[in-house]
């Protein structure tokens, strides 16, 4: 989201053009007619970076600037609701300790965010926000915390009064806007807004397919070293992919990752260097792909295989595991 990096590259080489949570939303979209099937595109800035939202409209009687209006809107809505960079919005508010009244966005991402760190036990945790912040990955500049500090901001985060939604912000928004899409009729879509929702095939009739960039440093641009690429098989779900190799810094020759542990407060230092999750919803799999980053490799592939509905692919710097339902050809 991002401030947090974009891990995923979205092309779709058989028909279309290839094409940090958050700065403040530019409120427009760019509407593109695709030349087969009823394609629509929508486009243009949100949450730090681009969206793209593909869509075959075949069928659907409200006008396109209709459609690329309310998607526009919804970001829009998501923007002033969870939003820690939009000063205006609930969660900026809730954080400076304001009273507020939360929205259905707000009110939908605790929920959510609550279930999954159950599930993770502990390893996604929302109200870690004050560790993000000592060591410089939050909202703040902050760096090198001394023990201290860290066993204050882990009591800090008990007490759940700073929040941070940016491990799940961004899956959550495609799923939203997949909901709005889905109540027009439309089964044919990819939702990129830094994190992928997809269901049904591209314009050529097959299957959307993602490519999932090779995690090593120096790797800065999405798409320009691809380690392999997913195959969807129709269905709905959510892709997302989290990695440590984007945003660290180094200090005294150590490398200090963003994946903060929120059980322990330090950032972590096992070898997994990517986590790419398949999951039934896009903010399930931003969360668990961030939770797949706290836990390790060992315990990230134990949770993906405790869940039949959960497929995934693993990289470290000795190799790869992927589960059996992960539909990937290398590049």
């Amino acid at each position: 989201m991002r401030e947090i990096p974009l891990t995923l590259y979205k092309y779709f080489a058989e028909a279309m053009n290839p094409k940090p949570f958050f700065p403040l939303l530019a409120a427009f979209f760019l509407l593109a007619g695709c030349a087969r099937n009823g394609y629509v595109t929508f486009s243009g800035y949100a949450q730090g970076g681009t969206y793209s939202v593909k869509a075959d409209l075949t069928g659907v009687g409200v006008p396109h600037e209709e459609i690329g209006a309310a998607i526009d809107s919804i970001l829009t809505g998501i923007d002033f609701s969870l939003s820690g960079y939009n000063k205006s919005s609930l969660l900026s508010r809730y954080n400076a300790g304001e009273d507020i009244t939360p929205d259905r966005y707000f009110t939908e991402i605790r929920a959510l965010s609550e279930r999954y760190k159950a599930e993770t036990g502990g390893a996604f945790d929302v109200a870690a926000a004050p560790l993000f912040d000592i060591w410089g990955f939050g909202f703040t500049a902050d760096s090198l915390p001394d023990p201290q500090r860290v066993a204050e901001a882990l009591a800090l985060c008990k007490e759940e009064k700073t929040l941070n939604f940016n491990a799940i912000a961004q899956g959550y928004t495609c799923d939203v806007v997949a909901g709005y899409l889905h109540s027009l009729g439309v089964k044919d879509m990819l939702v990129d807004i830094g994190e992928i929702f997809c269901e049904g095939h591209n314009p050529a009739g097959r299957g959307w397919t993602i490519g999932v960039d090779n995690p090593v440093d120096g790797n800065d641009t999405p798409g320009a070293d691809i380690r392999g690429v997913w195959e969807s098989d129709g269905g709905a779900c959510g892709i997302v992919t989290s990695g440590n190799y984007r945003k660290f810094y180094v200090r005294d020759g150590k490398k200090y990752a963003h994946t903060i542990d929120p059980r322990t407060g330090y950032p972590v230092t096992h070898g997994l260097l990517s986590a790419t999750v398949v999951a039934p919803t896009a903010a399930e799999a931003d969360a668990l792909a961030t939770a797949c980053m706290v836990l390790g490799p060992e315990a990230a592939r134990e949770l993906i295989l405790s869940r039949p509905e959960l497929e995934g692919y693993l990289i470290t710097g000795d190799g790869s595991w992927m589960s059996d339902g992960f539909a990937a050809r290398a590049r």
